[in-house]
Formats: C-alpha cells, sequence, structure tokens
C-alpha cells in the first residue's frame, strides 16, 4: 500500500478521524490497515488488544493524523 496523507486508505484525515472515533471501524480498520502494510503480527495484535488500541490510535489520529504504529512487524 502506498504512503499517503492519512491513514484509513487514504482517506482524508477529517474522515478518519470521524472513524477513529467510532471504536468497531476504529478496530477493524486499524486491523485491515495493519494487514495490508503486510504487518501480520501487529495486525494479530489488533485483534485481541483493540480496544487498548482504539484509545491510542484516537490520540494518534489526533495529534498527527496517523493511527499507532508500535510494533512494525
Amino acid at each position: 500500500m502506498a504512503k499517503s496523507s492519512s491513514d484509513y486508505f487514504g482517506l482524508g484525515r477529517i474522515v478518519s478521524l470521524i472513524l477513529a472515533i467510532i471504536p468497531f471501524t476504529s478496530w477493524l480498520l486499524g486491523v485491515v490497515t495493519r494487514f495490508l502494510e503486510g504487518k501480520i503480527i501487529a495486525g494479530i495484535l489488533r485483534i485481541f488488544f483493540g480496544w487498548i488500541m482504539w484509545i491510542l490510535d484516537l490520540v494518534f489520529m489526533i495529534i498527527n493524523g496517523k493511527i499507532c504504529r508500535f510494533l512494525n512487524v
């Protein structure tokens, strides 16, 4: 997947922020995004720790427009 200006499939920052506010969509799109980046382990961890990552994704999305990326494996 090519680098884009924001996460969630290259959607704009405002749309990505709105999607990040909703817990289920943030969890689902975070998992899909990590799998599309080829980060299998990070995607699996997002499946199991989705609620923790939701809060972190929301904070990171507000600050810099990207989801939280602690594990790039």
